[in-house]
């Protein structure tokens, strides 16, 4: 309608518009393949999708689980994906440098290091980034990493310390609330994906043990997607390669919450493509199991040799299958 149309241009709000249109900072416009099938399954419902391309992505775990490697994993396929990718790289952890992430094959011409200690250093930079982005002719794929928010420090706190005040800042909750309610539209008109690195504790006096990320709610509710990470050593002989990684959807806004996957998490090479998908399809009938090996045609052969050896195995009928199970497994309705 020309009416509505109009209205939208009249009352100021860069991200108002037509429904019909799309919302701009509402609706999921696509998907960032992570690199693992199962894990696009678990966020978004598909084992072709993956984490929203305009929304912000939480994952969360005590530490040593992993954060950090499972971040530069989906990094790495972005940047794969496409040769003219960036990623802007948010870090207050001083953990990451440039042979950590050429030994890993991510490509360090195209992954700038943005170093921060504040909220309010985050929240500036982050915003001035995403409005010289939006003043491009031509923009090209972009996604942020802020690792980790749960190191971040605030100006009070800093001056407080120097000060030699022994305080806690009260105002750091609300000062990340802030910072991602506008970064949350921000993100959304700029089409461009985030992942935040946040850590876990335990909630005393539950009556279920629990954990909740740190830093307030302001994550919490602005993120679409939040992933509780807990990890065990995946070993090749007596040498550990990597880890395998327990996922659970602690928040998702497109597929089940609570729903809980396995991934394989190298250290050389990021995710696993295929790690996660026998069971999935062992439960859905996609796959029959006799002993321990899984039937294929009228032979049957050991999980670990289907993994070996992907392409054989995993054709397009059976990713077809595999794409319904997923559907079925975490969608919601039918």
């Amino acid at each position: 309608m020309s009416f509505l149309q109009d209205i939208a241009k009249e009352i100021g709000n860069e991200y108002a518009g037509l429904v019909s249109d799309g919302v701009s900072a509402g609706d999921t416009s696509g998907y960032i393949d992570t690199g693992s099938y199962i894990f696009n399954a678990l966020v978004s419902g598909s084992i072709y999708g993956g984490v929203p391309s305009n929304k912000i992505t939480a994952i969360a775990g005590e530490s040593s689980t992993g954060k950090t490697f499972f971040c530069l994993g989906i990094v790495q396929h972005f940047l794969e994906s496409d040769p003219d990718a960036g990623v802007i790289y948010f870090e207050s952890e001083s953990a990451i440098s440039r042979q950590m992430i050429e030994d890993r094959g991510i490509p360090s011409d195209r992954m700038m290091i943005v170093p921060v200690s504040t909220i309010e250093e985050f929240r500036t930079q982050s915003c001035r980034i995403l409005d010289k982005y939006m003043e491009q002719d031509e923009r090209k794929p972009m996604m942020f990493v802020l690792d980790s928010l749960g190191m971040l420090s605030t100006t009070k706190e800093i001056t407080d310390v120097g000060e030699g005040k022994q305080v806690r800042d009260m105002t750091k909750s609300q000062l990340i609330k802030g910072a991602f309610r506008v970064l949350t539209l921000k993100l959304g008109k700029a089409n461009v994906p985030m992942l935040v690195t946040n850590h876990t504790y335990d909630v005393i006096g539950s009556y279920i043990p629990t954990k909740e990320m740190g830093g307030g709610s302001g994550l919490k509710y602005a993120s679409s997607t939040i992933i509780y990470l807990s990890k065990k050593k995946e070993k090749d002989g007596k040498e550990v390669v990597g880890n395998i990684i327990k996922c659970k959807a602690a928040k998702s806004r497109l597929t089940k919450e609570n729903s809980e996957i396995e991934t394989r998490l190298y250290y050389d090479r990021g995710l696993d493509k295929y790690y996660g998908l026998l069971e999935l399809g062992e439960k859905y009938g996609v796959f029959a199991k006799r002993g321990n090996r899984i039937v294929v045609g009228e032979s049957s052969v050991y999980p670990s040799a289907i993994l070996a050896n992907p392409e054989k195995y995993f054709t397009p009928e059976v990713m077809q299958a595999l794409d319904e199970a997923a559907q079925k497994e975490f969608r919601y309705g039918n």
